[in-house]
Order: structure tokens, then C-alpha cells, then sequence
């Protein structure tokens, strides 16, 4: 990248063209396809073509891998002519994948300013929560009592695959899977209504995850996730309903702790940095 470009605040870590990785914009630019000739002013819009829809997908695929790998940081803004360059492709395809994730709560939009990386204040990630609490302790009530073999290993399955994300320490396909593993159980009733309710709630709090909780305690979720596990196992309801609601308890305070520390550390490296200048 020349010297010059735009680059995130200080302290936000890596600029957006290194967070999205060169592997995302490579495959773009293999499917990138030719510049259609200059329309006339009466001629009808371009269909969306195979290529420009799989254009979109990557872009889409290597912003939202940069997310829940938390290297984007709270409040990043990201320009659109940055990523275009960045994925070599167009601003039209770049507006439409930024306003997707808009819509589904993974970025902020602002009127005339752009797209930014979410920034939740305390009360965001209360609010988010306790949504989760209350419409999962419900899933699993209803799903102790109707839970088939195959959904069970369907479950132990994503486990497996989460722990060997952890282990090998890929976080975005860590937090991804976390997530999976609750849409899961609401898929397992049946429900299209509690699946898309959910589906918006967990899309918010993997970016909380992603962007506040230490990398190191996140494996703690997969004991959590086990024991939920083993609840819906022995078609215990109790049980089951009280290990999710201990479960999103503790993710939301890992979340909330990390979050304070952040915000305790930027403080202080505020006041040093003035003290020094003085």
C-alpha cells in the first residue's frame, strides 16, 4: 500500500487492509469481472452477474473474518474506496455488502459518514443478553422434552469442531461455531420464527465476544456449551435451562470485564502520554 493511504486511529491496531488479508482480496480479483461498456442514460440497471454476486460473498466473507477475529476494533470506520482498493473491486459491490451487515447488526451505519465497527456501551451488552437469556432458556425447556439422537450428535459434532478451533487457535472460526452451536438448538424446534429471532441476537454478541473477550478465556464457553450438552442429554429441563442461563451470565461478564479494561488502559495511556509531553 503506498504511503499515505488511510489508516485507523491510533491504538485501533491494524489498518482495515491488513485486518480483511490479502486472501480475500486475491479472490476477488480472480473473479473480478470485465468493465461492461458505458451505459446509455436510458438503459436499464446491469443484472447481477454469477461473478459480481460471488465478489460481493468475499468481500463479505473477509470483513466478517476480520470481525470475529476482533482484529477490527471498536469504532473503526470503514471507507469504502479503502476497501474497494483493498479487494479490487467496485464501491457499488462495497455499499452493498456494508449495508447487509448493517442490517444484520454487525456494523453501524451513520447518514453521510460511513460504516464503523460497533462500539457497545455497557448497557448495549446488558440489553443483548438478557434478550438471549430469556428467549434460550425457553429453547432448551422446550427441547429437553423433544431432542432426537441425530440432533445430539449433530451437537457433539459442532463441539468438536469448536475445540479444535480453539486449539488450533483460529479465532474467527471459534467464535463463529460458539455461535452456531446456539442456533443449533433453535433450529432443532422447528421454529423459523425463534430461529430468525435468535439468529439477530447471536449475530451482536459474537461481535461482543470477538472485540472484548480474551481469547483466553473463551474456551471456558465450551465447558459451558458441554454442560448444556449433557443437560439436554438426560432430558433434564431444570438442569438445561439453568446451565444456559449460567452460561450467557458468564459470557456477558467476560465481555463487560474486558471491555473496562480497555477502556481503563486507553485512559491511562491518554494521561502518561500528556505527563510525558509536560
Amino acid at each position: 500500500m503506498p504511503r499515505g493511504r488511510a489508516r485507523t486511529r491510533a491504538g485501533d491496531g491494524p489498518s482495515v487492509s491488513a485486518a480483511v488479508g490479502s486472501s480475500a482480496a486475491a479472490k476477488i480479483s480472480r473473479i473480478r469481472p470485465a468493465a461492461a461498456p458505458a451505459a446509455s442514460a436510458r438503459s436499464l440497471p446491469e443484472p447481477v452477474t454469477p461473478s459480481a454476486r460471488r465478489s460481493e460473498e468475499a468481500v463479505s466473507e473477509g470483513i466478517l473474518r476480520a470481525l470475529l477475529a476482533g482484529r477490527l476494533r471498536p469504532g473503526t470506520p470503514l471507507r469504502e474506496r479503502l476497501l474497494a482498493e483493498t479487494f479490487g473491486t467496485t464501491r457499488g459491490a462495497i455499499r452493498k455488502v456494508l449495508a447487509r451487515l448493517g442490517a444484520e447488526g454487525k456494523l453501524v451505519l451513520h447518514h453521510n459518514r460511513g460504516a464503523y465497527v460497533p462500539e457497545p456501551s455497557d448497557d448495549d451488552v446488558r440489553g443483548v443478553y438478557d434478550a438471549r437469556k430469556a428467549l434460550e432458556a425457553g429453547i432448551v425447556a422446550l427441547l429437553a422434552g423433544r431432542v432426537e439422537r441425530p440432533q445430539l450428535a449433530a451437537m457433539e459434532k459442532l463441539l468438536a469442531a469448536e475445540r479444535l478451533a480453539q486449539r488450533e487457535g483460529r479465532r474467527d472460526d471459534a467464535v463463529a461455531l460458539a455461535g452456531d452451536f446456539h442456533l443449533l438448538l433453535a433450529d432443532c424446534l422447528g421454529s423459523s420464527q425463534l430461529s430468525t429471532m435468535l439468529r439477530s441476537l447471536v449475530a451482536r454478541t459474537q461481535l461482543f465476544v470477538a472485540l472484548f473477550e480474551s481469547s483466553t478465556l473463551a474456551a471456558c464457553a465450551l465447558d459451558e456449551h458441554d454442560a448444556i450438552l449433557q443437560a439436554l442429554r438426560r432430558r433434564d429441563a431444570g438442569a438445561a435451562l439453568a446451565a444456559m442461563i449460567e452460561h450467557l451470565d458468564c459470557v456477558e461478564q467476560r465481555v463487560l470485564q474486558h471491555s473496562a479494561r480497555n477502556r481503563e488502559t486507553d485512559v491511562a495511556a491518554i494521561l502518561l502520554g500528556a505527563i510525558g509531553d509536560g
